[in-house]
């Protein structure tokens, strides 16, 4: 019954519905094509970062742990809590020997100022590190040494000082961890806020020019020692000074005050490491 009332239908409306719809071959297949979509694909062409490996996000200025060691898919503490993981600090070990080369001759040359720039997106504290390891065990032994050798030349008796390694270590590691940290605190007050381990690495390097000053200080003219330390105090505080001045003088008109407190803060340094390294007594 179905197929005789088809079959029966107004011969003006079967004529026009052929008229609209094309004749389709029997082939077996069906070619069927969709219109272009709207939705975007993933990743975005457009997309920065590591997934597309063009440049990097922009960084803050407080992303002190943020960074991701490559290759690590397990699941990760996250705030502060990561700070007390060893991931947390991969990232900043990842440099080579030309990195760390580079950036020192960097700190040889203070009145460039180019320093934080080129270390904005890669801080290490390799570096930092060794450096100030290095400054403790030359500290001693150049100490050591020269004491011996004015002892020799008077003809008296020569004990070592241990004391002489526990007093650098006190002074190194502890100059280049207490002085970030504080103007760290500081920077944030007024508003100018900087990186913790940006700051780290640049008091790190900032004290390479007091290895080549500690083995001068063997040549027994005090007045030469009172020069080499000079010049490498004077070299050292510029390197930090200039480097974060133009970070600093986002901190309004008390930027000045604090460029020349950090300036003083490093010629101190120097001071102390003259007379309590630089200076022989027998």
């Amino acid at each position: 019954m179905m197929a005789g009332k088809y079959t029966h239908l107004d011969n003006q409306k079967v004529s026009g519905s052929v008229d609209s719809v094309p004749a389709v071959t029997d082939s077996g297949e069906v070619a069927i094509k969709f219109a272009d979509s709207n939705l975007e694909t993933f990743p975005p062409s457009q997309a920065r970062g590591k997934i597309s490996g063009g440049s990097r996000p922009p960084r803050d200025a407080d992303d002190t742990f943020s960074k991701t060691s490559l290759g690590s898919d397990e699941a990760q503490p996250g705030g502060w809590f990561r700070s007390f993981t060893v991931d947390a600090y991969k990232p900043y070990f990842d440099v080579d020997t030309s990195d760390v080369l580079d950036r020192i001759k960097e700190s040889l040359f203070p009145f460039k100022g180019s320093f934080t720039e080129k270390t904005a997106s890669n801080p290490d504290l390799y570096g930092p590190f060794w450096i100030c390891t290095t400054l403790i065990f030359v500290a001693a032994a150049i100490g050591t040494f020269v004491t011996y050798v004015a002892h020799e030349l008077k003809n008296q008796e020569w004990n070592y000082d241990i004391n002489l390694v526990t007093w650098s270590a006190g002074v190194f590691y502890g100059y280049v961890t207490i002085v970030p940290l504080g103007l760290y605190v500081i920077l944030k007050y007024f508003s100018a806020p900087s990186g913790l381990v940006q700051l780290f690495c640049l008091y790190g390097y900032s004290l390479f020019v007091f290895i080549p000053a500690l083995c001068l200080s063997v040549v027994p003219l005090e007045i030469f020692r009172w020069v080499i330390a000079g010049v490498a105090g004077f070299m050292s505080a510029t390197f930090v000074a200039l480097n974060l001045r133009a970070h600093i003088m986002s901190a309004g008109e008390r930027w000045f005050f604090i460029v020349a407190a950090i300036f003083l803060l490093q010629v101190a340094l120097s001071v102390v490491l003259k007379l309590y390294l630089f200076t022989v007594t027998v």
